[in-house]
């Protein structure tokens, strides 16, 4: 590995869709400690990739108080609190088109029991996009408790919190542990405005340009974009290691979960997906949940044609 290529830290949470999208970076390393392992595409550009894994509420709050990642997954509902100091990339979106994070519960409810039934529902976070759509759908004022996602199922499941709001794999695994759909957030938000839900964003230091020459911020998108690619042309690979990051869910599961959130939208956002983004965050500045997005600033990945 040439040590002379600029090393750029990537943040992403611990999950089979992030895992399966930047495996084939490989790992620069930190400056002292784990194995370095090169990436397995013909590089593209200069940079070199360190992964920094972490919890996506942890992640939006890093993003938000310190900016120090050079590239990090984030909440849509969180980038309007970054956006001072990054951009979004054009590659890396999870996106859910018809389907979404989902409120469970241990009984086939609905969903005038989550408005009038005043149940406490467990959320990922207050800056996840999953949050955000709940709060549309249900307005202010909602009973919740923050819980790690991982732990959600089993908080409703025990009866510690009447519904759960799933998301990551919980998608897919709440009926095996007897619970029941309320609601699904991204059907929802696509019968009210005929767009896919944002879910997930990447975002660049708005710096890269300044710190290595201009350009920068989209040749390191363009990297990203590549490995998606050479991820999804060497699927099979991919989803093994995607699964070391699938906590208990079967290669079926895992193959399911990397097609709903691996897909075209990921590879690139387009117009489109930028309506959607802006969309989603103006309801949410209009509701008095998020700060006013204005221009969503879009790092492109690949050259567009007219």
């Amino acid at each position: 590995m040439d040590p002379r290529r600029p090393v750029l830290t990537i943040g992403h949470s611990p999950d089979a869709d992030d895992a399966f999208m930047w495996w084939a970076l490989g790992d620069a390393g930190p400056e002292s400690g784990r194995e370095v392992r090169p990436p397995l595409f013909e590089p593209v550009g200069r940079f070199l990739f360190r992964p920094v894994m972490a919890d996506i509420e942890a992640l939006n709050r890093r993003a938000m108080e310190r900016g120090d990642l050079d590239i990090t997954a984030i909440s849509a509902h969180a980038y309007p609190h970054a956006k001072g100091a990054y951009a979004l990339t054009s590659c890396g979106a999870s996106v859910g088109d018809g389907f979404g994070p989902k409120v469970v519960a241990r009984e086939a409810l609905g969903i005038d029991w989550l408005r009038n039934g005043d149940p406490l529902i467990a959320v990922p976070g207050e800056r996840t996009s999953a949050f955000l759509a709940l709060c549309l759908l249900l307005g202010k004022g909602f009973r919740f408790a923050v819980t790690p996602f991982e732990r959600i199922i089993d908080e409703v499941r025990s009866g510690a919190a009447d519904a759960g709001l799933v998301i990551h794999e919980g998608q897919l695994t709440f009926g095996d542990a007897g619970l029941h759909q309320v609601v699904d957030l991204g059907a929802w938000w696509k019968e009210r405005t005929a767009l896919p839900l944002p879910l997930g964003l990447n975002a660049v230091r708005r710096d890269l340009d300044e710190r290595f020459g201009p350009g920068a911020g989209r040749e390191a998108a363009r990297a990203l974009r590549a490995s998606i690619d050479y991820a999804l042309r060497k699927r099979p690979v991919g989803l093994e290691h995607a699964m070391k990051y699938a906590r208990g869910i079967t290669v079926g599961q895992a193959d399911r979960f990397v097609n709903m959130y691996v897909n075209a939208w990921t590879r690139d956002l387009g117009p489109r997906g930028v309506q959607a983004i802006s969309m989603f965050l103006k309801a949410g500045h209009e509701a008095g949940l998020c700060p006013d997005p204005g221009l969503i600033d879009v790092v492109e990945s690949a050259q567009r044609h007219s």
